[in-house]
């Protein structure tokens, strides 16, 4: 029923996770009604997207310089490295000002029923910038699953015989949670986490 053009616009819209036929369609029709401006932005920062988003040299983040703005900051604390299972963490990280120090971006999490093997993710890579710095503490901050508790495992094994504190993000029952909802890898992280009242 739609011009081919607008047929196309709706189907290349739609490859966008979460978006379906009808929110494409709105889309689409609401495209024409943009000024020429804001259409021309907004086709050049998606081509800009593709054409000048690179992974860090050093951490692998993604970034539009060879060397990330977070590798570069002379600011943050050399000492700890926060190693996650993609970009989205680090900017989650940065967004909220919770963390001061340097990050390594692995490329997922380990998962052999999906086939992803430890080479698959960088591990040797992450190797390569452990040994060419000078950390003392080693976060892991990954999602709290079968792969994340794998992936840490895996990589800690590696880690034993350097002179370094592994640790992992704390996870359990957030705040305001009935214990009849949480799932049993919760429960249990929770128990085996638990601290000392003071």
């Amino acid at each position: 029923m739609y011009p081919n053009v607008i047929k196309n616009a709706i189907d290349a819209l739609k490859l966008f996770p979460g978006i379906g036929e009808k929110t494409a369609e709105r889309l689409a029709l609401s495209l024409i009604d943009m000024d020429d401006d804001d259409v021309e932005f907004l086709s050049s920062s998606l081509l800009s997207l593709k054409t000048k988003i690179k992974n860090c040299e050093k951490c692998n983040v993604l970034s539009d310089q060879n060397i990330c703005s977070i590798c570069s900051n002379k600011l943050r604390e050399n000492n700890i490295l926060c190693v996650v299972e993609d970009s989205r963490s680090v900017f989650l990280f940065e967004k909220n000002g919770v963390f001061n120090g340097k990050y390594f971006v692995l490329n997922g999490l380990i998962s052999p029923l999906d086939g992803i093997n430890p080479e698959d993710i960088g591990i040797d890579r992450l190797l390569r910038y452990i040994e060419t710095e000078t950390f003392n503490e080693i976060i892991f901050a990954f999602k709290p699953s079968v792969e994340g508790e794998t992936t840490a495992l895996y990589i800690k094994r590696i880690l034993d015989g350097f002179n370094l504190k592994i640790t992992r993000l704390a996870s359990g029952i957030p705040v305001g949670a009935d214990l009849e909802y949480l799932d049993v890898m919760t429960l249990e992280r929770a128990l085996s986490d638990r601290k000392d009242i003071e």
